[in-house]
């Protein structure tokens, strides 16, 4: 089967490197920072752990590698773990990373329960087959503490909606976008799922996951001009006032992706 993320993993590279590429990074990146337990080396469990599913280029993981986190970076696709692994010898943090080509679903196969303090999984969950059961993965293979974090990043309904009708200028898509659960992605014209945040957190909740908080990725940029973010003291600028917009529930509420921070709940959890 054709495999986008394997056989042009190009498009995403340059992806990365527009602004709405680097403002997805960036403050999906921050939201997890403000929640993420201090990371160390436990006598009886060892250095602190966190997963990454889907985790592409590694943009994430080397950041929690570089805070000290051993990561596991788990992907399906050999070219996006491959440009992963030079990342992360580029950044000298090769022995804190962990490289794993597999896929999502089989997550409680290959972890043991309660294992990782840490787990993002960010725009993995719209090309899963089961969400639901991804979810549940998580849950299973997390620390059930108040200190581990779980991070969820999906593709928002409504900012699909104000995409088609204010970027593209397409009513009809517009309309279309109210209802669907699938939208065309436009970097590889493939099928996401859509997701509203009412939806999302009772997935999260069947899943016996906890929210925490919650986050809008990417309110308004992506209807500015492109000249507001051209050097680098306008993107900054930019990346803040961002995150302030993403912090109101009003304004999260139709941004273009929704992030939600949780922990695992249920049996065993310890406060």
């Amino acid at each position: 089967m054709y495999d986008p993320f394997q056989a042009d993993v190009e498009k995403y590279i340059a992806y990365l490197q527009t602004t709405e590429g680097r403002l997805h990074l960036d403050l999906a990146w921050m939201n997890l920072r403000n929640f993420l337990p201090r990371a160390g080396v436990s006598i009886v469990s060892g250095p602190s752990q966190a997963l990454d599913l889907g985790g592409g280029t590694g943009a994430t993981a080397l950041c929690l590698a570089e805070l000290g986190f051993h990561v596991t970076l788990m992907d399906k696709a050999e070219a996006m773990l491959t440009l992963a692994t030079e990342a992360a010898r580029g950044a000298g943090v090769s022995d804190r990373l962990t490289f794993q080509q597999a896929d999502a679903a089989d997550l409680r196969s290959l972890f043991p329960s309660s294992f990782f303090d840490v787990v993002v999984c960010h725009n993995m969950l719209e090309y899963a087959e089961d969400p639901a059961a991804v979810l549940r993965g998580i849950r299973q293979v997390s620390k059930r503490s108040a200190g581990a974090v779980v991070s969820i990043v999906v593709r928002n309904r409504a900012g699909e909606v104000l995409k088609a009708g204010i970027k593209a200028g397409d009513l009809a898509l517009a309309e279309k976008n109210l209802t669907a659960e699938w939208a065309c992605e436009s970097l590889y014209g493939r099928h996401a799922r859509l997701f509203r945040p009412a939806e999302l957190r009772n997935q999260l909740h069947q899943a016996s996951l906890e929210i925490i908080a919650e986050r809008g990725v990417r309110v308004m940029a992506d209807y500015l001009p492109g000249e507001l973010s051209q050097d680098a003291a306008a993107y900054e600028r930019l990346l803040a006032f961002e995150q302030s917009l993403g912090e109101q529930p009003d304004l999260a509420a139709i941004a273009r992706y929704t992030q939600v921070l949780a922990r695992a709940a249920g049996p065993d959890w310890q406060g």
